[in-house]
C-alpha cells in the first residue's frame, strides 16, 4: 500500500523502537520521513535507508521544536503528518513512595512537554494548509491502573490523552486531526531494560495480556501508519488502543 505517497511526516523518537518501526513503515508507504531525535547517527542512518531526512533536536527545548519544524516546511514546503512518540521510562520512575521530584519532573518533561511543544508548533503550519494529521504516543497506561507503578510515566501519558481530545476537538473543522496511540507494552528495547533486572516484573504484567505477549514494535507502526493516513479521516480526539487486549480483561486466559 501506498497510502503515504509523497506526504511529509515527521516522527520524534525515530532512532529506536517505535518511532524506528514506524519511520520504516511510513517509508514503505510512500512518505518522506523527517527523524527526529538525540541519536544523530542513528537517525542519520535511517535518512539513508529510507531516503528520507533527518533532524537532531531536543524536543524539550521550545526555540529547538520551533526551529525544527520550520526547517521541515522550508525543506519540504510542508508537514503532513506529526508522530510525536519521543518518550522515556527510567528505572527511577517507581512507585509514587519512592519516585523523586527530579524523576518525576525528567519524565514529564520529555513525555508530555514535548507533546504540548511539537503540537504547539506544527498547528500553524497545519492550520496554513489546512490539514494534517497529529498521533501522539499515549499508553495504555493512560486509562488503567496498576499496582508496578512508574507514576510520573502513568500521568504523564495521561496528559497526553487528555491533551489529544482537546485537541482533536478544537481544530477539527480545519482539517487536522489529533489522535492519540495507546499501545501496550511493546517488546522494544525501552521495555527489555525495564524488564532485565526484574523478570518478577515482567510476568506480572504478562500475565494480564489475553494474546500472551507483548507487542512488536512494527505492529505498532501499522496502527500509526493506519492513523497517518486518509483510511482514519473520521478519526480524531480518539483513544486508538492497540493493547492485545489488555484493557478489555477481566481474567485472561491460561
Amino acid at each position: 500500500m501506498k497510502r503515504l505517497q509523497d506526504r511529509v511526516a515527521v516522527i520524534t523518537g525515530a532512532a529506536s523502537g517505535i518511532g524506528l518501526a514506524s519511520a520504516r513503515r511510513f517509508a514503505q508507504e510512500g512518505a518522506v520521513v523527517v527523524g527526529v531525535d538525540l541519536n544523530t547517527d542513528a537517525i542519520e542512518a535511517l535518512a539513508k535507508e529510507t531516503g528520507g531526512a533527518a533532524i537532531t533536536c531536543d524536543v524539550t527545548d521550545e526555540q529547538t521544536v520551533e526551529a525544527m519544524y520550520a526547517q521541515v516546511v522550508a525543506d519540504h514546503g510542508r508537514v503532513d503528518v506529526a508522530f510525536n512518540n519521543a518518550g522515556i521510562s527510567p528505572p527511577e520512575d517507581d512507585s509514587i513512595l519512592d519516585t523523586g521530584i527530579e524523576a518525576w519532573e525528567r519524565v514529564q518533561k520529555v513525555n508530555l512537554t514535548s507533546v504540548y511543544l511539537c503540537c504547539k508548533y506544527v498547528l500553524p503550519h497545519m492550520r496554513a494548509q489546512g490539514r494534517g494529521s497529529i498521533i501522539n504516543t499515549a499508553s495504555f497506561v493512560a486509562v488503567m491502573g496498576a499496582a508496578t507503578s512508574q507514576i510520573s510515566y502513568s500521568a504523564s501519558k495521561g496528559g497526553v490523552l487528555s491533551m489529544t481530545r482537546e485537541l482533536g476537538v478544537q481544530f477539527a473543522r480545519e482539517g487536522i486531526r489529533v489522535n492519540a496511540l495507546c499501545p501496550g507494552p511493546v517488546n522494544t528495547p525501552l521495555l527489555r531494560e525495564l524488564f532485565a533486572a526484574d523478570a518478577e516484573r515482567a510476568r506480572r504484567r504478562l500475565v494480564h495480556v489475553p494474546m500472551g505477549r507483548f507487542a512488536e514494535a512494527s505492529e505498532i507502526a501499522a496502527a500509526a501508519a493506519f492513523l497517518a493516513s486518509d483510511d482514519s479521516s473520521y478519526m480524531t480526539a480518539s483513544t486508538f488502543l492497540v493493547d492485545g487486549g489488555i484493557s478489555g480483561a477481566y481474567v485472561t486466559p491460561l
